[in-house]
């Protein structure tokens, strides 16, 4: 990736010959080898490198740098710039005027981004729907990148517009979600009136010997709540789904699954556990 100007001003490259398909642009005078795939990992750094030298990557795009599925090639880069800093405009660009403290930032991948803790923060500040910034959180701590407590501990220090809300993103949080849907079918359940299930159950026999971990479960009723993701359905992994289900079953449990569907009607779904837990 490279400043068209700079080039050009080198004599390395001519106007024309940039405007060729060789090179594709990123940004204002910001272009590219047109063999790169623009994910938005590397418009991020071509933002943060080049367009606005001295800017950190932050919120979803840090998210993305962390390892988080969080923002799509084409959406906006998010990038935090000093106060101060002259005003701008970038079409594709998302810029916050900010103070960040030293030990908020970090390079990832030598890109200039802010740290998993300060990055969760960020996307609890955002005036998004709840749920979806509690997805990104759950994420975040489940890939590894940083720990619950320290999203806790970042977000009851946060001041500002949007600290509130981030404390309450950080709060519904658990990191223990495989993927977005089991934390939208958790956030599902907890807002319900049904009593509160315990997450990654582990099911054990009368030997107590194990037969399988749940997402969501109410032990003392032997009942199991399961997301199923489309890729349960595939023929890889009939087998091992339905041979786990039998033990289940067999230690006298009871399973429900849930699928993207089912959450279309979310009444259903806690009017048929709510059925299942007084029968």
């Amino acid at each position: 990736m490279f400043r068209g100007s700079a080039q050009v001003a080198a004599g390395h490259l001519t106007k024309g010959q940039l405007r060729s398909a060789a090179w594709q642009r990123l940004f204002r005078d910001v272009y590219a080898c047109s063999s790169v795939a623009l994910t938005h990992e590397v418009r991020a750094g071509a933002a943060a490198l080049l367009l606005l030298p001295g800017a950190v990557v932050c919120g979803r795009s840090a998210a993305v740098l962390w390892g988080v599925d969080a923002a799509g090639p084409d959406d906006d880069v998010e990038v935090t710039v000093p106060p101060g800093s002259p005003a701008c405009t970038v079409p594709g660009v998302r810029v916050r005027r900010w103070a960040l403290l030293p030990d908020q930032i970090t390079t990832r991948r030598g890109i200039p981004v802010t740290v998993p803790a300060t990055t969760a923060v960020d996307i609890g500040r955002a005036p998004v729907p709840l749920a979806e910034s509690v997805v990104l959180v759950d994420a975040l701590v489940a890939c590894g990148a940083t720990e619950l407590a320290a999203v806790r501990t970042a977000a009851a220090a946060a001041t500002g517009s949007g600290c509130r809300r981030a404390r309450r993103v950080a709060d519904l949080a658990d990191g223990l979600a495989g993927s977005p849907q089991e934390t939208r079918l958790r956030l599902l359940l907890h807002a319900s009136r049904l009593p509160r299930p315990v997450a990654q159950h582990t099911v054990l026999d009368a030997n107590g010997d194990f037969v399988a971990r749940v997402d969501f479960a109410w032990p003392a009723k032997r009942l199991a709540v399961e997301y199923e993701g489309r890729w349960h359905g595939r023929p890889q992994h009939v087998a091992s789904d339905r041979a786990r289900l039998n033990r289940l079953t067999a230690a006298g449990w009871r399973v429900v699954f849930v699928t993207a569907e089912d959450l279309r009607d979310p009444d259903l779904v806690v009017a048929r556990l709510a059925a299942l837990l007084l029968g």
